[in-house]
Parts: C-alpha cells; sequence; structure tokens
C-alpha cells in the first residue's frame, strides 16, 4: 500500500482543479499546469480534494499511484508558490550575469558559456557567484540547475564549480610528499 498515495491533495484557495478522465489541470495565480496521469490509476475530485487510486493490485499500479499523486501535488504547490533552486559558484574568477534571455557562465574555461534560459524558467544573479532559478513546474526548475550545475561541476581537491546551495561537496586530500 502506498502511504503517500492514500492521502488527498487539497486545493488551497485561490486555486482551481479540473479532473477529466486521467488528466489533470490545475490553474493558480502563478499559473496553469496540466498532468496526464497514466492508465494505472484512477482521479477524482472529492470535497474540494484531488484523490488517486490504483484499478487494479498489480506492482506498476501501486507504483504509478504514489508517483501520480505526488505529481499532481507538486502542480498545486507549483501554481499557488513556485519553485526555487540556488546555485552557488565557487572559484577563482569564476561568474554569471543575465543578459537578456543568455545566462553568461565564466567558469575558468578558454570561452564564455551561454546558456539560453529555457520558457518559463526565470533566472536571477543577486552576486556573480549566486544563482537563483524560479519557475512554476518542479521538474524544469530542477531539470535546469542540472543543466547548469553540469557545466562546471564541484570538484573534490578544491571545491571549485557549480553547486547546490547547501550541498555539501565531500573533500579530498592532495599528493604528499
Amino acid at each position: 500500500m502506498s502511504r503517500i498515495g492514500k492521502k488527498p491533495v487539497s486545493v488551497p484557495a485561490g486555486v482551481t482543479a479540473a479532473v477529466d478522465g486521467n488528466l489533470v489541470k490545475v490553474k493558480g495565480a502563478k499559473g496553469e499546469l496540466t498532468f496526464l496521469c497514466p492508465d494505472d490509476v484512477s482521479v477524482k475530485m472529492e470535497n474540494g480534494a484531488i484523490a488517486v487510486a490504483p484499478r487494479n493490485e498489480t506492482k506498476k499500479a501501486r507504483a504509478m499511484w504514489g508517483m501520480s499523486r505526488s505529481q499532481v501535488a507538486n502542480l498545486v504547490e507549483g501554481v499557488s508558490k513556485g519553485y526555487e533552486k540556488k546555485l552557488d559558484i565557487t572559484g577563482v574568477g569564476y561568474k554569471a550575469a543575465v543578459a537578456g534571455k543568455v545566462l553568461k557562465l565564466s567558469l575558468g574555461y578558454s570561452h564564455d558559456i551561454d546558456y539560453e534560459i529555457p520558457a518559463g524558467i526565470s533566472i536571477a544573479t543577486p552576486k556573480p557567484t549566486e544563482i537563483v532559478l524560479t519557475g512554476i513546474d518542479k521538474q524544469k526548475v530542477g531539470q535546469t540547475a542540472a543543466e547548469i550545475r553540469e557545466f562546471r561541476g564541484p570538484e573534490p581537491y578544491q571545491g571549485k564549480g557549480v553547486r547546490y546551495s547547501g550541498e555539501f561537496i565531500f573533500r579530498k586530500e592532495g599528493k604528499k610528499k
């Protein structure tokens, strides 16, 4: 039994949700999102909340049950509050700046990296060594943060690179004479 799937997703004030078959549409102050649930689960509106239940007792149906409930909860939270990821840049001369729809990264390579900002994501650089990503789609915000981090991931010897804010990097000891 799914512990996550049992709990219905409550719809807060200011957010409207509509269920049409397996398609869930959620609209709020920040925007509108949709999610198509797998055929193994059924979705219903009950008492101002969205309830997800498996159609049968197969292993796949039970797995999709919890996943679908989490996806619907992410939609509701995204249109009401939104999501935010912070990245920190560590290293001498490493910096970031936003110019229009492009994030310019200087990460120690012989060239600067121009990252095209995806639709639905807004990027701000309060400091040259800090990047803040915001958006309503949790998956898109996380994917964009991972793509930016991938340009120069943190290395274990000096700790240089792009890391998530609050991420712990296991440091290694260098060579000994």
